[in-house]
């Protein structure tokens, strides 16, 4: 193993790059296009995968976001009418008729630009390698 690999910082400067460059290129080709903010999109593909609700605090956990920030954002969605919110115990975030529209109509072009710039850069090993590592992060 090099030593450029042994360097914590190093590697995390690496991560972080490789991130924002990916990020910022599969926005502008996905979510940009579909006029969503990355916030929009993140907040929708979470709640499509759910099925189409969940619990405010369940959505920020799986973002990792919190919860200021979900709410912020979700108020912002909630005016364009791409999400709602009903107070029942707890917050419940639903995705609107808008919204999920909003979602499937971006998927296609989300899913092209995630394999453009990132998972078509990687062989089957390195994708499976990073997924094991990702998911212990």
């Amino acid at each position: 193993m090099s030593e450029a690999a042994l360097d914590p910082v190093g590697l995390w400067s690496a991560f972080k790059r490789a991130h924002e460059i990916v990020r910022t290129r599969v926005i502008a080709d996905a979510a940009e296009a579909a006029g969503l903010s990355e916030p929009d999109l993140t907040i929708l593909a979470g709640l499509n995968k759910a099925g189409g609700s969940l619990r405010q605090s369940e959505l920020a956990a799986s973002l990792g976001w919190d919860r200021t920030r979900v709410s912020h954002q979700l108020t912002r969605m909630s005016k364009r009418q791409l999400v709602t919110r009903e107070r029942t115990g707890g917050v419940i975030v639903t995705l609107t008729d808008t919204g999920r529209q909003a979602i499937t109509a971006v998927h296609p072009g989300l899913d092209a630009a995630v394999r453009r710039h990132f998972t078509d850069k990687l062989s089957a090993q390195e994708i499976e390698t990073l997924s094991s590592v990702l998911r212990r992060l």
